[in-house]
């Protein structure tokens, strides 16, 4: 019941802030010393309880008539910090379980496949149980008149009992009760199940590196520039098309009861195929790989906007847009190691900085979801989008075809076109991993 206005400065606010505390957390975790427990591990294992109660707050809606947007934004903030709290160092961790390319290769597949599926899960608890509460439209007929919208609103709003907004808010915090028990199940499982691996290169003492110069040193590296670069716009085309999948199946397709079960498709689909992924870029080289698998998403989402409504084929591209979309998940995490250690030979006296090149890379993809976020919003605001309408008008409907057609191909494009820059083919990666061998 809070005000959109007010919702969208809670979001802007929390973003905004995100953008500060990435690069800080990871910051601070390079500068933390090893104890029995590694580098990482305590704060997983310490931001884990706290990320779960802030939360649960987020989807708890205190008895207050005033002072609910600060309540909210406060408990955003403290939520998205914790978050990368767990984040920043459960990413980097692929750094410490092994020095060896095929290993960590390895693992960050499994990881990325692992990932997936939790999306896939967090999506059908959330979705089964807030799905369950009857939340009717609003008639295109009560719409037509956009002087008389709030009168409209109203009259929904006293139809719309008590009862069932209160059912509503029990089921949000049900489902958000379930899932912080699945967060902690799975904290508890990587703080026992894995162990961090101190290189001996790092047994010495290190010069004191200020927050500032070591940012200078990763973001100077230009291997790291090019492919945040190239994959920020790939990831851009496909949180656009993630984003706004719902909506246009829903209004533009008028499969308003499937969306749930497409959606699945997609995701079901894109855990499936990482071992593939993973299998051909072992074969083949990550580069080509990154031209492969991304650019596979192009032709279908072409056939969505130009092909009538049908079923069928639009269970075809969500399952062919799962496939692109595994390669988009799991080829950035595999690469961001070969950067480091290309990172490393080039600066072999200034060790400790994973973690900061991880944080840039967390941040750089909340980054790209806020940018999805914001043009979307806007899109379909100027496009005249009726909250919790029945039917939506025709120019909606064309937004919504561009933002999950047009856009995300001439991204993905683009993307792709950024990524010839990227200098580290696989001639180079072997010759970056003879060489940390001879310096270690």
């Amino acid at each position: 019941q809070l005000d959109p206005f007010y919702a969208s400065i809670i979001l802007f606010v929390g973003r905004a802030w995100d953008a500060i505390t990435d690069p800080m957390v990871g910051f601070f975790i390079s500068k933390t010393s090893w104890t029995r427990f590694g580098r990482l591990m305590p704060w997983i294992i310490f931001s884990t309880p706290f990320a779960v109660i802030s939360y649960f707050l987020i989807w708890f809606v205190p008895d207050i008539s005033r002072g609910q947007v600060m309540w909210y934004l406060v408990f955003y903030c403290i939520f998205q910090t914790l978050v990368t709290c767990f984040h920043v160092p459960y990413s980097a961790l692929t750094m410490f379980i092994s020095r060896e390319q095929s290993e960590r290769d390895s693992a960050t597949a499994y990881r990325m496949t692992v990932e997936v599926l939790g999306t896939v899960l967090g999506t059908a608890i959330q979705g089964q149980i807030v799905g369950k509460v009857d939340t009717p439209c609003i008639e295109s007929t009560l719409l037509i008149d956009k002087a008389n919208s709030s009168v409209a609103m109203e009259e929904l709003n006293m139809t719309h009992d008590t009862g069932s907004l209160t059912d509503t808010r029990n089921a949000y915090m049900i489902a958000a009760g379930v899932i912080g028990g699945l967060y902690i199940l799975c904290a508890i499982i990587l703080s026992v199940g894995v162990r961090e691996k101190r290189e001996s290169s790092e047994l010495r003492s290190d010069e004191p590196v200020s927050f500032f110069q070591g940012l200078k040193l990763v973001m100077n590296h230009s291997a790291y520039i090019k492919l945040i670069a190239g994959f920020l716009f790939t990831s851009l085309a496909f949180m656009l098309l993630e984003g706004n999948f719902a909506l246009f199946c829903t209004y533009t397709l008028g499969f308003r009861n499937e969306f749930q079960n497409i959606l699945l498709a997609i995701m079901l689909s894109a855990t499936l195929t990482i071992p593939f992924w993973q299998w051909f870029l072992t074969r083949c080289g990550k580069k080509t790989t990154v031209y492969v698998g991304i650019s596979s998403a192009i032709p279908f989402l072409i056939v969505v906007a130009v092909w009538d409504s049908n079923l069928i084929v639009t269970y075809v591209v969500a399952v062919a847009a799962g496939i692109s979309v595994a390669a988009a998940f799991l080829l950035p995490w595999s690469m961001l190691p070969d950067v480091i250690d290309d990172f490393k030979l080039q600066h072999p006296d200034s060790h400790g900085h994973e973690a900061i090149f991880f944080s840039f890379y967390v941040f750089f993809t909340k980054f790209a979801s806020g940018v999805s976020l914001g043009i979307s919003t806007l899109s379909l605001d100027f496009a005249g989008y009726q909250t919790r309408g029945c039917s939506q008008p025709s120019e909606v409907n064309f937004t919504l075809k561009m933002l999950v057609s047009a856009v995300p191909v001439g991204l993905i494009l683009l993307g792709l076109l950024l990524f010839k820059l990227y200098p580290i083919d696989e001639e180079k990666r072997k010759k970056n991993k003879k060489a940390l061998q001879d310096l270690r």
